[in-house]
């Protein structure tokens, strides 16, 4: 009998495809950057948390690289998101389909990137529709690696700790999962594939 009943997904390179290094050099290049300094380091946080507006986000960028135009800064913060293969989304909707698990998706965004999603992604609603709760840190204002957004999927749901596996690409975000007691997987998104969740972890099931 599996101990897992329910199963929490990240949604960035678990499911859609992310160029984080590829990202990361086009910004450092439109910026004319050496480095990302921690200003906006700390800027794309509380973007991310839903603790400022996109207008603001937006705002700020054009204020401190005042030759670049909006349409600059969204296509540089948008660079990251690429493809998002079907088969995914076929593995998901047959877990659906069996109504085995309890699913989750809690994934660190923002509505920029969903934004870019809707539009590029024809079956995101199909996608979304898939999950129990659909947690995106902009929307609850929490985010990853931060205890307390575990806790609140833990409590909101009424859940217990080690019924849940974890899925997420960033070690940090698997890590504090692991001390609340969940069950991980850190998926490295170079050379696994979430759709053999249940070959890669078959110990948990």
């Amino acid at each position: 009998m599996s101990t897992i009943k329910t199963i929490i997904f990240d949604f960035g390179d678990v499911f859609i495809n992310l160029d984080k290094h590829g990202a990361m050099q086009n910004a450092l290049t439109v910026f004319e950057l050496e480095a990302l300094p921690e200003d906006l380091i700390a800027i794309n946080a509380l973007y991310e948390q839903g603790l400022i507006s996109s207008e603001e986000f937006i705002t700020f960028y054009t204020d401190n690289f005042p030759k670049l135009s909006k349409k600059d800064i969204i296509d540089a913060w948008n660079f990251i998101l690429k493809d998002f293969p079907h088969e995914r989304l076929t593995f998901l909707q047959k877990l659906k389909k069996d109504n085995t698990y309890k699913l989750l998706l809690l994934s660190n965004t923002n509505e920029l990137h969903i934004n870019w999603i809707k539009e590029h992604i024809p079956f995101y609603e199909d996608f979304k529709a898939c999950f129990d709760q659909f947690y995106l840190s902009h929307e609850i204002n929490l985010r990853k690696p931060n205890t307390d957004i575990y806790e609140f999927v833990i409590k909101e749901n009424n859940l217990k700790a080690e019924e849940c596996l974890f899925i997420d690409d960033t070690k940090d975000n698997t890590d504090t999962a692991s001390k609340l007691g969940i069950h991980i997987w850190n998926i490295d998104e170079t050379k696994e594939n979430v759709t053999d969740l249940f070959f890669i972890k078959k110990n948990l099931f």
